[in-house]
């Protein structure tokens, strides 16, 4: 029988997506508590990812940036070996719901063959290799449970998989990937399953930047539907806190749900960003003149929670940020941070975004 690793201590950590929304947080949170350790990102570059997200990180000596692909395994596998990584916090995705409904293929390539290219060469390096402490975390979401019913208990890590979307089928493929390598091989592997997140570096094509950016230029404000989808919210840096514990103190081959216990319907956050909004730009109040309501996405699910007591029970996990304060960080990041934005918005993204939502 496989053993169950409890206790992991970093020295080296390989960070794919690390130039993505997610990933670019958890290099700063990291670089930031933990200066002695090394920290690698491998990112592809594409639309989401973009390296102006680690501009600080890149002056630290501890870090190291390479532009790769994770469906190169000869490449991760030459980065395992001569950087001595032992750690793996896989970040790497195709996240966005409505490009998966638009475009499945890409979804599949990256999420499904780009995270078993990625545990091949982990075991190829890692237990061929004769690698003892090493931890493999795969990074996952709420959305390969499915839908929840207003009134049904939140999931819980036993929750049934039902995907609804080809994004959401992706991931939940990945995860059962990396259980599987585990149980067959005995790779060291953790997984999260983690709430919507929202913070600094965010791609606008969410929710929550699309509508700071729109409120600020004075465009429309895209709702699906009737808007009372309801979703748990997350902080960024709760989230990295939550990966932090599991990476050192998870026990091997277990999953675990990261949430901020913050439930909102999408149209009330909408209508408090507008509020927000309207503090800092009381000419364009009031800015909930702005919503526009939209026809819904295919098999868009109603509602996500996050029961988070396992993390909470057994690592000691507990979001830092309520989201009133989360939520006034994030307006004043994206404020500060115009320059950063408007440069993201250019070219095919706001073609896409055009197509798609006019």
């Amino acid at each position: 029988m496989i053993g169950k690793t409890v206790k992991h201590n970093p020295k080296t950590i390989l960070v794919t997506g690390g130039a993505g929304f997610i990933g670019s947080n958890f290099v700063h949170y990291w670089l930031e508590k933990y200066p002695n350790e090394r920290i690698i990102v491998l990112d592809a570059l594409t639309y989401a990812g973009n390296r102006a997200n680690l501009t600080t990180a890149e002056k630290n000596p501890q870090f190291k940036f390479i532009h790769g692909d994770i469906l190169d395994s000869d490449l991760v596998g030459k980065l395992l070996d001569g950087e001595q990584i032992d750690t793996i916090v896989h970040f790497a995705a195709e996240s966005h719901v409505d490009r998966s409904i638009h475009g499945p293929d890409a979804f599949l390539k990256t999420n499904i063959e780009g995270t078993h290219s990625l545990l091949k060469a982990a075991k190829k390096i890692w237990l061929d290799g004769g690698e003892k402490d090493h931890r493999f975390h795969h990074v996952s979401t709420d959305e390969v449970y499915g839908t929840l019913e207003p009134a049904a208990p939140a999931f819980t890590e036993q929750h049934q998989y039902k995907p609804n979307s080809p994004y959401a089928a992706s991931k939940a493929s990945s995860d059962h990937i990396v259980r599987s390598y585990h149980h067959t091989y005995g790779l060291n592997t953790t997984i999260s399953n983690c709430s919507n997140n929202y913070g600094p570096y965010q791609f606008p094509e969410k929710l929550i930047p699309l509508v700071i950016a729109n409120c600020i230029d004075g465009k429309l404000l895209p709702i699906y539907g009737d808007g009372k989808q309801i979703r748990d919210w997350l902080y960024v840096n709760d989230h990295n806190r939550g990966i932090d514990l599991i990476i050192r103190n998870g026990e091997s081959d277990n999953t675990y749900n990261i949430g901020g216990n913050n439930e909102w319907t999408n149209i009330d956050i909408v209508i408090l960003i507008c509020e927000l909004m309207d503090q800092h730009d009381p000419k364009g109040a009031p800015h909930n003149r702005l919503v526009s309501y939209v026809t819904d996405r295919l098999g868009h699910d109603r509602r996500y929670a996050i029961d988070a007591s396992k993390i909470m029970s057994e690592l000691g996990y507990k979001p830092e940020e309520t989201f009133e304060t989360g939520i006034r960080q994030t307006i004043q990041w994206y404020l500060d941070n115009e320059r950063w934005w408007r440069k993201v918005m250019d070219g095919s993204y706001r073609e896409w975004l055009n197509k798609n939502y006019n």
